[in-house]
């Protein structure tokens, strides 16, 4: 059984760099066809961006507002030049957001992960993600088609008829959230029904904890994890490594500070950053709001790409405070005008029926007049009042939180 899906897994990594970067500038062409796209990108030599340091310069799409500017031009808020009808399915997903799907046969680059999974060509594989309206469905579907495999479009719900279809049909892989598996798996246990069948799993859209996959393979189903949205399909996936989740190919992935589109160093948690290589719909620096590090070093299980250590938290940590929205872009600001500083964390409490927020600021060189300058500086970005306390590099956590919300209310 071969290891990998084809040689792009295995190349040089600076021959992917440079493979990606060559192909960005024709696809930054593309996008700006898309009047969206003309706005934020006009003023930019396009041709010029051909490497990491120059795409971090290009403005950031977050895709928390995407709702909003779709909501003022629909369908796709002006970020496609294609019209609606150029596609192969459109969706729809929680926000609304609306998500269009190419015509290719592998729309959603899911089926290297497939592969990566154990799925190979001839399998029967048990698909319980929603064909209703959303992209999940689909997005696994496509891929396991395109690797050979026939699918069972079974959705989630429906216990007992699926019970019923794993036994007549006998699928080799199950494609859901890992919740869904203990269902069935459970399920089954309870009626007496076989679902032996089943020896691998991908799984996506919850948390897969360790407990659950050594459940699972006791069970004798191998079950790994993939990393994907309804917008931009894959986006990294487990291997046989189980060493973190590798990036997918022809996508371009960055972590930076979250509330910003600067990269952070690797190691350092931040929020995911997206560039998709697609001309017909390209995502240019769609920002996820979810949380992950850069992991050091190649996968062991022989693939040269970016590893990340997989979903660890949300980005967007705006809270309220004395009835004022504080957001993870003010704390960021603070940084910038204070480069001295090291992470920064603003720690909400209460004192009594009063919100009081806290500063924590890293420095090799505390004083009281920093102290006094960070103070000025967190209320003139944020409009409040609040204290501040210096420690040492290194003291706060790096879990890509900066702003943690401590309060208890009685």
């Amino acid at each position: 059984m071969a290891d990998h899906y084809d040689t792009l897994e295995t190349r040089d990594p600076a021959e992917r760099e440079a493979a990606l970067f060559a192909r960005l500038p024709e696809i930054l062409q593309q996008a700006a066809k898309a009047p969206a796209y003309a706005e934020r990108l006009k003023d930019i030599d396009l041709a010029g961006i051909t490497s990491r340091e120059a795409l971090a310069a290009l403005p950031v799409l977050r895709k928390s507002e995407l709702p909003a500017l779709q909501k003022a031009a629909l369908p796709f808020g002006g970020f496609v030049a294609g019209a609606s009808g150029s596609f192969g399915r459109l969706f729809t997903s929680p926000g609304p957001i609306f998500e269009p799907e190419a015509t290719t046969s592998d729309p959603w680059r899911s089926a290297r992960g497939l592969f990566a999974a154990g799925f190979r060509r001839g399998d029967v594989v048990l698909n319980t993600f929603s064909y209703h309206l959303t992209p999940g469905g689909f997005i696994m579907d496509s891929g396991a088609r395109a690797l050979g495999c026939a699918v069972i479009p079974a959705g989630p719900g429906n216990t007992e008829q699926q019970l019923e279809l794993i036994e007549a049909y006998r699928p080799a892989a199950y494609c859901g959230t890992p919740d869904f598996l203990k269902i069935l798996l459970d399920g089954a246990a309870t009626a007496g029904r076989d679902l032996s069948s089943i020896r691998r799993a991908l799984v996506s859209g919850a948390a897969f904890p360790k407990s659950l996959q050594e459940e699972f393979s006791a069970k004798g189903i191998e079950a790994y994890q993939a990393y994907a949205t309804a917008d931009l399909g894959f986006i990294a996936y487990e291997t046989p490594a189980r060493e973190g989740l590798v990036v997918n190919e022809d996508i371009i992935v960055e972590i930076v500070r979250p509330g910003t589109g600067d990269p952070v160093p690797e190691g350092e948690v931040g929020e995911i950053v997206v560039t998709t290589l697609d001309p017909h719909r390209p995502f240019i620096r769609l920002a996820l709001g979810d949380l992950t590090a850069a992991m050091a070093a190649q996968s062991p299980c022989g693939r040269t790409n970016m590893r990340i250590k997989g979903w660890m938290g949300r980005a967007d940590q705006a809270t309220k405070i004395k009835g004022m929205f504080v957001r993870p872009e003010q704390i960021a600001e603070i940084g910038r005008r204070h480069p001295e500083l090291g992470r920064l964390r603003l720690v909400v409490t209460r004192e009594g029926e009063t919100d009081v927020m806290t500063l924590a600021a890293e420095t090799a060189a505390p004083s009281e007049d920093l102290v006094a300058a960070i103070g000025a500086t967190l209320q003139g970005v944020t409009k409040l009042k609040g204290s501040v306390s210096l420690v040492p590099p290194g003291h706060l956590p790096n879990d890509g939180r900066v702003i943690a919300d401590e309060r208890q209310y009685n």
